[in-house]
Parts: structure tokens; sequence; C-alpha cells
């Protein structure tokens, strides 16, 4: 297993398409679209487009791990259950579980953000406010659909794995309900004339898709912009 110091290729899992991109810009990177291959600083950095679901999660994980990688990285958005973290805000959690399993999973810290609560996974969506106010009161600070996956296959490989998960929304809030999540593709873009005829039926849901919008896009740039950081504290780490 490399540790600090010692890596010298990094692996970058993101989801869906809003958060694989500002990963491929920043670090320069070229692809074909679901795999990217750039630099950061002295690593070599290959970011793979997992797609949405605990299923394709673990897939990606298995892809990345054939190119072999000394380090994963989660980076993408994740709903927030724990509001005292900011829309934009990032969440790199002491503990990550799988809802439907009861796995939890302990991430390798690297970064300069303090970890702290946990990240809860699985593949449905949550908006039940007493569950959700149980999960909070739990020490959940975020949901996801995709990381506990990607955690058990890296550990099942003795490969160190971290997260970093920008808060798009509010779990429960309502910005994403399961008609919008429906129209939602496996990379996660959506058609522009199945949203035109949902508007046409909701126009009043108009103004929370362009704030989704905005938010998304804080959050994907903040996660891009954490891992990105972490490949440098990587690099400047000495071995233990």
């Amino acid at each position: 297993m490399a540790g600090p110091g010692n890596v010298r290729r990094v692996g970058m899992l993101a989801p869906m398409q809003p958060e694989l991109q500002p990963i491929v810009r920043r670090l320069d990177m070229e692809g074909d679209g679901s795999v990217y291959r750039g630099r950061a600083g002295d690593l070599d950095v290959v970011a793979i487009l997992t797609t949405i679901g605990m299923v394709a999660g673990a897939a990606a994980a298995q892809r990345i791990l054939e190119h072999n990688v000394d380090w994963v990285m989660v980076v993408g958005i994740a709903g927030g259950v724990d509001r005292s973290v900011p829309i934009g805000g990032v969440v790199v959690p002491e503990l990550v579980i799988d809802r439907a399993t009861g796995g939890r999973f302990r991430p390798s810290h690297v970064g300069s953000i303090v970890p702290r609560g946990i990240l809860s996974c699985g593949d449905e969506l949550i908006t039940g406010q007493d569950e959700l106010n149980g999960m909070a009161a739990r020490g959940v600070v975020a949901v996801d659909m995709e990381t506990a996956a990607i955690a058990a296959v890296c550990v099942g490989a003795h490969c160190p794995w971290s997260v970093f998960r920008g808060i798009s929304d509010y779990a429960g809030e309502g910005l994403v309900d399961d008609a919008l999540f429906a129209m939602t593709r496996p990379d996660g873009t959506a058609d522009p004339e199945v949203i035109a005829r949902y508007l046409e039926a909701k126009p009043e849901r108009k103004q929370v898709l362009v704030r989704l919008a905005h938010d998304t896009s804080l959050a994907t740039e903040a996660a891009a912009a954490a891992a990105i950081d972490a490949c440098a504290a990587l690099q400047r780490t000495e071995p233990a």
C-alpha cells in the first residue's frame, strides 16, 4: 500500500460530467469523455467518469485500479444534512457508511480540510425530514450515491482512498425531487427537451433549476480544487 510521500499516480473518480469537467479543466487533461489523463505537479492523474449509483461506483473503482494508481480520490457533490456546512463547502468525512449493507469505511486523510462527520451512501433519494433528522443526530453530515461502494473496492485492493464532496443542496430541501432525479441521465446530464416539458408542466420550478445549477457549479469547483490541493499535499508529505 502506498503512503503519502511515495504516491506517483492518483486516480480521481467523478460520478457526473459536471463533476468531472472542473478537474479536467483545472489540470488541462486530455481524454475521450470518460477517461482523462494529466498531471498535478509531479503526480500523474487519471480521471474517470463513474456515472451515478453504487453499482456504477464499484465498477469504476475496479477500472481505475487497472490504471495502477497509488491513491484514489472520490470527487463530486453531495446533499447536505448538517446545515452548518454551507453550499459550496467541501465535506471530507471521518467515516463513510453504506446504508444497504451497513459497511463502514474510514478514508485516508490528505489535504488541508479537517475531516468530520459521516457520509451516508445509497441509491435511494433521501427526502423525508424525519429520516434526515435521525441521520443528523447520528453524525451524518452529507449523503451521496457512490462513495461507500468505491471505498469497499479500494479497501479490498489495499489502495488508500479519500473523499472530497462539495455541498450542492440540502437533502430534503426540495430542490432535487423524484421527478427531477428521474430525468437525470446516468452521467448527470439531462435531455433539454425533457427539461423543457418538465418546466412547461411546472413553470414554478424554473427558479429552482437556476439556483440548483448555480449551487452545483460552486460545489463542483470547490470539490475539484480540494482534490487538487490534496495532490499537492501528497507530494509534500514524507513517508511515515
